[in-house]
């Protein structure tokens, strides 16, 4: 299996028709699902609530699903998420008073647990839960929104948070969540990231199959 995960993010996939669609991604080689959840409070925008998780698990989706939560508060659908059949799922550590607290409800209800960190947001909470995490995913645009544009400064702070876990000896998957494409996915790689979600990059090409093989040769 490769070192490298590809996390298909629904944002850009073609919602009239997303159980055939999301399938088609798998088929092609997506290894995750990726769900960005927006709740028109914590970021701007509007997006997927627990409802499609499980609907599109009970079409038929076996692949693990990413959920990546920009909402406040996050318990109420930590649980939720949990129970429509979430794999993964990532909370910012400003969208609740009780991070620790949180991070264990997510094991609890049976997931992994990831910390997501928005572009300006620092590190300095992981050496705190450090314990209590799977991933940490660093957001490469501001949140809330679709085709946006990769920062480039955020490729130091990926490599900040791979010497973390280096450090840390545990085994901690480093995602990186927007603006991946076929022409930067290498620099993110290089600098620590070995999961990617991509949405337009892959939703977006007439070819799934190819664009995701053309993504991992980059990648390797």
């Amino acid at each position: 299996m490769s070192k490298y995960y590809i996390s298909a993010s629904i944002l850009s996939a073609n919602l009239a028709n997303l159980g055939q669609d999301v399938q088609n991604v798998i088929n092609a080689g997506a290894d995750m699902i990726h769900f960005d959840v927006m709740d028109n409070n914590y970021v701007p925008n509007l997006t997927f609530g627990p409802v499609v998780c499980e609907s599109l698990i009970k079409y038929g989706i076996m692949s693990p699903v990413d959920v990546h939560l920009m909402v406040e508060p996050v318990d109420d659908l930590i649980v939720k998420f949990a129970e429509a059949g979430a794999s993964f799922i990532s909370i910012h550590p400003e969208a609740t008073k009780h991070l620790d607290r949180s991070l264990q409800l997510i094991r609890n209800k049976g997931c992994k647990a990831g910390l997501a960190f928005n572009p300006s947001t620092p590190l300095t909470c992981l050496k705190y839960v450090i314990d209590k995490i799977d991933m940490i995913l660093i957001m490469s645009v501001n949140p809330g929104f679709a085709n946006q544009e990769f920062i480039p400064s955020v490729l130091s702070k990926i490599k900040e948070a791979g010497d973390i876990i280096t450090k840390s000896g545990r085994k901690i998957l480093l995602e990186v969540d927007g603006g991946i494409k076929e022409h930067n996915i290498k620099k993110a790689s290089v600098a620590g990231a070995d999961t990617f979600v991509i949405g337009s990059g892959i939703f977006k090409t007439d070819n799934y199959k190819e664009t995701i093989k053309n993504i991992r040769s980059n990648l390797e």
